[in-house]
């Protein structure tokens, strides 16, 4: 029997994300996804086909983060992801938007897992993703680490694309921390149909490792134009402190600005 998606209700996935948005920019100062080397697959030649992100896991944001870069990047995609059953069962309407509830550390959560991945792997409307290191990890810890299962979902694929993306969420100038992510170098997931889990656990150790190095390179430098700002957010402090700062600037004749590096762009597509 071919494995099957849970249903997706793209209504109700359409209102949640306007509260996520909405509260993304609360919370953080931008998300920004970095130019240059890895490829981001929504060019047309790859629309049909089947994408699976994995990464690593920073913080509790990173689901809501993986939802809005899928919206902007992915819109006409349905994103799934595993999740904690137990948080699952909290907020079952989930389950209709695309988070699919496994039990850790169980034999019937592996194969929820492995059934759903390669469900996913069939699907050029979807994009599945995977927080590789199952459990929170700071994202300079090194050696990587990876669940070996998710070697073994990789090891079962025949078609569409692997990629790795690094998210971090580093404070600049501002009072609130950036959202930052970055894809590294697709793997073509036919392109090796001997390659065990073990081997699919190396090479996607050693490929998000180098992405994540390469995000936080970039994140020290503090530079956004080496960013897509895919949304903004919050800027200045607020309250007594903005308001002198406001009028301070009135009385120079100077237009206020309040973030504190510099004009602030507008998000980009």
């Amino acid at each position: 029997m071919t494995e099957q998606l849970p249903p997706f209700s793209r209504s109700l996935h359409h209102w949640f994300m306007v509260y996520v948005r909405w509260y993304l920019r609360r919370h953080f100062h931008a998300l920004r996804v970095l130019r240059g080397e890895g490829p981001i697959p929504t060019q047309p030649t790859l629309a049909d086909r089947p994408v699976i992100i994995y990464t690593n896991h920073p913080g509790w944001w990173d689901p809501l983060v993986f939802l809005t870069v899928a919206q902007e990047l992915y819109p006409n995609r349905m994103s799934y992801g595993p999740i904690d059953a137990g948080a699952l069962g909290k907020y079952r309407f989930l389950e209709r938007i695309g988070f699919v509830g496994i039990e850790a550390g169980t034999r019937r959560g592996a194969a929820t897992f492995l059934r759903t991945a390669r469900a996913a792997s069939r699907r050029s409307d979807v994009i599945f993703w995977i927080t590789a290191q199952g459990a929170f990890a700071d994202p300079r810890q090194r050696p990587l680490e990876i669940r070996p299962g998710v070697g073994h979902a990789m090891a079962g694929m025949t078609q569409g694309l692997i990629v790795p993306l690094a998210v971090e969420y580093p404070f600049w100038n501002e009072r609130l921390p950036e959202a930052l992510v970055a894809f590294g170098e697709a793997i073509d997931g036919a392109a090796a149909p001997a390659r065990d889990a073990a081997a699919w656990t190396t090479l996607l150790a050693a490929r998000l490792e180098a992405t994540q190095d390469r995000l936080a390179a970039a994140a020290a430098e503090r530079n956004r134009a080496k960013f897509h700002t895919l949304l903004t957010g919050k800027v200045g402090v607020g309250g007594i402190y903005d308001l002198a700062r406001r009028a301070g600037a009135w009385r120079r004749g100077e237009r206020f600005d309040a973030s504190h590096g510099g004009a602030e762009e507008g998000a980009e597509t």
